[in-house]
């Protein structure tokens, strides 16, 4: 591991934490029903977003998908604001308007993510291209899941940022199913940093599940993308540990997440955040009351963030339409 200070480690370790809080912390509520919009959750792959967005500067951009929730969170997004929004209420990041998939913070560079599969690729190579042609050293981020290999949109978008040689990081979740379909009945080759290679383009294909690891590449790439070297492409092979969508996929009442209980099991044990916590105490960089104080503050904040959801008002039905159009 190379040298990185006390204070860094336990920075990437309570933005695990934190989001795993904040993700968990959905379940009842969905349950219950207080919360009525699709949430797809996060939980066990919070090393990419944290890892990645570590490498950037405030400036940068990135772009998410239907399953941000982490990349909005790492890249400096308000909390109290996200979950607000999910609650669709006035005070939510999008005033309520988006929801869990519709979730964005341009001021800290999370330009916003969106349900339709591959939907935001080809709006990170706009703002990739911008920033060549202004030559502002800013790089884009593109997170999207294995299930947007199966989109034309990708290889285009490739191809474009390859000739051009644009600021671009591609970062592939692959959490090796598209909604419920394993990868191996939709990819004749599993190994997807393949994609990166056929247009000549860096390529890294690396364990999404430990942050380090992420870090320190996300780090390479984000050097070639600023040296106008790019784009570069990132394979993170990881797994979610809940449903596609909601706690467990449960559909007025039917259990339909089909993943082999074995297989969940076995990725549990490579869940990121007990992993890189066995890291820091193994190596003495933090003692395990300072790790439960992280949790005790990532869940009061939850909690406060939820308290003020819950008290804020919905948006006025007679101005659903307002934020559609720029107000001239």
């Amino acid at each position: 591991m190379k040298q990185h200070s006390k204070e860094f480690l336990l920075d990437l370790y309570r933005q695990m934490v934190r989001i795993r809080v904040c993700e968990e912390s959905f379940v009842e509520p969905i349950l219950r029903k207080e919360i009525l919009c699709p949430v797809h959750l996060y939980s066990g792959e919070e090393a990419i977003a944290v890892g990645v967005c570590a490498a950037l500067k405030k400036e940068d951009y990135v772009f998410g998908t239907h399953r941000s929730h982490g990349h909005y969170l790492a890249k400096g997004g308000s909390l109290k604001a996200m979950v607000a929004e999910v609650y669709c209420k006035e005070t939510g990041c999008a005033k309520g308007r988006g929801g869990s998939m519709h979730i964005l913070a341009p001021e800290v560079g999370m330009m916003g993510a969106a349900p339709i599969v591959a939907g935001t690729i080809s709006l990170a190579m706009g703002a990739a291209l911008a920033a060549s042609i202004r030559q502002d050293e800013r790089v884009a981020v593109s997170f999207f899941g294995d299930g947007a290999t199966g989109e034309g949109v990708l290889y285009e978008s490739i191809n474009f940022a390859s000739l051009h040689c644009l600021p671009l990081l591609f970062v592939c979740e692959n959490n090796l199913y598209s909604t419920h379909l394993p990868i191996h009945e939709c990819r004749p080759d599993g190994n997807i940093s393949q994609i990166g290679r056929v247009y000549g383009i860096p390529t890294f294909r690396i364990n999404g599940n430990r942050v380090l690891t992420v870090f320190e590449t996300a780090q390479k790439a984000v050097t070639i993308c600023r040296q106008r070297r790019g784009p570069v492409f990132m394979e993170c092979l990881t797994y979610r540990l809940r449903g596609h969508v909601g706690p467990d996929d449960n559909i007025q009442g039917a259990h339909t997440d089909i993943r082999p209980p074995e297989e969940i099991a076995r990725w549990r044990k490579k869940d990121p955040i007990p992993q890189f916590a066995r890291v820091l105490l193994r190596l003495k960089i933090a003692e395990r009351a300072e790790l439960n104080h992280i949790r005790w503050e990532a869940e009061e904040e939850v909690r406060l963030a939820h308290e003020f959801a819950r008290a804020s008002s919905y948006p006025n039905e007679k101005e659903l339409s307002r934020y559609v159009f720029k107000n001239p």
